[in-house]
Formats: C-alpha cells, structure tokens, sequence
C-alpha cells in the first residue's frame, strides 16, 4: 500500500479506536452518529495515509492486523491524552468508554471490578465484565472486544495455552500462585475438614465450567480435567455452580480464593494433590494498556494480597 504524504487526522484516530472497541466498522458509525460509508472511508484513508493495511473485514465485521494491533497503541495513546487535555482546560466530560475485561469464573475478580467501578468516581461510565468461557477470553482479548483477560496455567496446559496466545499477538503475566482448594457448600460433610483427597470426592457430583465447542481438557477451568467422574455436571455461570454446590453437595476445583460477601454459602478446603494454579492476566503484546486497566490490576492485586497470597512479578 502506498504511503501517501498527507498527515494523519485526530477524527481518523479517534474513529479508528471506536472500530476496534466495536469490532465492527457500521457498529463504530453507529456510536459516533456518522454514516457507515463515511466511517469505512475514513478507515481506508487512514490505511493508506498510514501506508499498511490495519484492519481485516469480513462479513462478520473488522479485526486487527498485526500492524493494526501495533497502531492501535500508539492511537489509544493520542486519543487518551487529548481527552486529558479537553477534561483540563475545556471541561469536557470524560470518556463513557473506559474498560472491559473478559475472565474465567473467579470471585476475586468480580471483588477488583467492583472496588475499581467505585474507586472510579465517574458520574457516567461504560464498563464491560463477561464471565466467560477460555476459549472466548483469548478472542475477547485478540479482537479487543475487552482489554484485559485473566485465567490459569499450570503444568497441564500451560504449552497449549502459551502456543494460542502467541498465535493471537498475546502475552500472559502472571499475577500469582494458588494451590488447589475445592469450593463446596458449608453444609457439605466435608466443609468441617481442614485437608481433603481425591478419594474424599468419591461419589460426589464434579461441577465444571461448560467449554462449549472448544471443550478440550487443555481449555477447562478446572485442575485434573481428564480424572474420571462418576457424576458429572457441566454449567455455565458461577449462580448455577453454585446452586449445585448447596443443593446435590457438588465441588468444583478452583483457587481457594473465595469472597464471603459475595459467596457467603460456599467455603473453600485445601485439596491434597501435587499441583499448582498459576493465575495471570493476558492482554496484546504490541500494546500497552491504559491507566484504567492498570488501575483494575492493581485492585485485582490488592485484592488477592488480602488473601495472604504472594504475588508474582
């Protein structure tokens, strides 16, 4: 593609982060009140005057390129600082848009969101939290449908996750390491153990995160996925999972990290295996994050430092 010699506008900028939030170049026109012929012009002259193709379009909308991916850092970064310098010296109100984040089924996450919603003192915002499965929070992430992604590694999966998150452009940070713990009802026998075993579980219903499509054990959320369960029930959200933990005495494998407040019914007891959960965030390799989604890491930090977890990095 030709470089052309004509500068780049701050409207191209601007225009160009709403499509990749959006993931769709009518869904960008539609939000910014312009028409859908004015917003693909744009983009094309903006590829052109950028002189590398920035975005892949299909029928099912836009996403990046690797130079896309790239550009987008540097245009996050422009657009960012002019609306610092427009909220300064002309009063204008801040950005609605300010985070998403895409994440596996953890209470502590939903802990740092919420702290970092309230910490945010905007009188108008536009988060985005999607519980979600992990095939979907590395897409999330790739198409920048959210920002931020967090979920485990260990042993098991940790070749597999780390050769699909560097196909996508992504990197994974890890946050900290928890070992394993089962999350039952405190009415459940076990919950007045201090340790359980593998033999414990016997007989008792395993609850997992449905992984859909891509239901490979490499992408389940839980630890020692390819045991064999008698009883097994496969759910979709954490209300669900856990209705099951109170009603049939199900368990399910996670990190030990669990919110009184948010789940009072449900406790967490260590469990006796060899193994370690590494949970971590991901996000693009070529772009930095903004100050909103360092602030969320941070609560997310302070969060599970609350835990008496050590944190990694």
């Amino acid at each position: 593609m030709a470089r052309a010699s004509s500068g780049i506008t701050l409207q191209q900028l601007h225009y160009f982060v709403e499509v990749a939030a959006e993931g769709s170049i009518s869904a960008a026109a539609d939000l910014l009140y312009v028409s859908q012929p004015t917003m693909s012009a744009a983009m094309k002259d903006l590829e052109t005057r950028a002189g590398r193709t920035l975005l892949l379009r299909s029928a099912r909308g836009v996403t990046l390129t690797a130079d896309g991916a790239e550009f987008l850092g540097y245009a996050r970064q422009v657009t960012e600082q002019v609306a610092l310098l427009e909220q300064r010296y002309l009063g204008r109100p801040p950005s609605r848009r300010l985070l998403g984040v895409s994440a596996q089924h953890y209470s502590f996450v939903i802990d740092a969101f919420v702290r970092m919603v309230k910490a945010s003192g905007a009188a108008e915002y536009e988060f985005s939290l999607r519980e979600t499965r992990t095939w979907d929070i590395i897409e999330d992430v790739r198409t920048l449908r959210s920002e931020l992604g967090i979920l485990y590694r260990n042993d098991f999966n940790r070749s597999v996750i780390d050769k699909l998150l560097r196909d996508s452009g992504l990197a994974f940070h890890p946050l900290f390491l928890a070992d394993p713990h089962i999350f039952i009802s405190r009415k459940n026998p076990l919950a007045r153990r201090d340790r359980v075993t593998l033999d414990d579980l016997v007989g008792l219903p395993r609850l997992t995160f449905d992984q859909g499509a891509n239901n490979s054990f490499y992408f389940a959320e839980e630890i020692l996925s390819t045991l064999s369960s008698a009883q097994e029930i496969r759910v979709l959200d954490r209300a669900t999972i856990f209705n099951l933990m109170i009603g049939l005495d199900g368990y399910t494998i996670s990190t030990g990290i669990i919110s009184d407040d948010l789940d009072p019914e449900i406790v967490a007891i260590p469990l006796d295996v060899d193994e370690r959960i590494e949970i971590g965030w991901i996000g693009h390799s070529a772009i930095p994050l903004t100050e909103q989604a360092q602030r969320y890491l941070d609560e997310l930090r302070a969060v599970v430092a609350g835990f008496g977890v050590v944190l990694l990095g």
